[in-house]
């Protein structure tokens, strides 16, 4: 099997990782005053895989739309490697997730964004993240997925993620 695919909104395939899902909350940095926007700020802690969340909203819908003018929202998903999905060994596959967010987005696997690929940029463009390579069972991850609406002169619309999967792809031997 070349490539197989869990679909990060659907219960039965969080269970396959051992997630509860995801928790979203407004706001790049969220709980703070003004929703942690200030000058010069030196990044968000809403990043790092340690952060605490358990206050935010728990849920498996992240197509839910915010917008209040300039809008920022984390979505945070925290799992567990398995051992095989859908009958393919993790250990022999390369680990990606892929989403596709509305408007701009930044993508943290472990709290370390890849800054040549981790940002989203443009309106409905594809991304794809390497988790790890190869899989390894019971590592355990936190993805986390800032999204902001464009243009930050006058922002439009609403933000959201269309979608995200975790992608096994097969690699040959080596």
């Amino acid at each position: 099997m070349p490539r197989v695919a869990l679909d990060l909104e659907q219960k039965a395939d969080l269970t396959v990782i051992k997630s509860d899902g995801w928790r979203i909350a407004q706001g790049l940095e969220p709980g703070e005053p003004n929703q942690g926007l200030v000058a010069e700020m030196l990044g968000s802690n809403a990043r790092l895989p340690d952060y605490d969340d358990s206050s935010w909203e728990s849920s498996a819908d992240f197509q839910k739309r915010y917008s209040v003018g300039f809008t920022f929202a984390w979505y945070r998903l925290r799992f567990t490697m398995p051992d095989t999905v859908k009958g393919q060994d993790v250990t022999q596959c390369r680990v990606w997730f892929e989403t596709n967010v509305d408007n701009y987005g930044e993508v943290f696997i472990d709290g370390q964004i890849d800054r040549n690929i981790g940002a989203v940029t443009g309106n409905n463009t594809p991304k794809r993240v390497l988790v790890e390579e190869p899989g390894q069972p019971g590592q355990e991850h936190v993805i986390a997925v800032l999204v902001a609406n464009a243009p930050l002169g006058e922002p439009v619309g609403a933000i959201f993620m269309r979608h995200a999967t975790l992608a096994f792809e097969s690699q040959p031997p080596r």
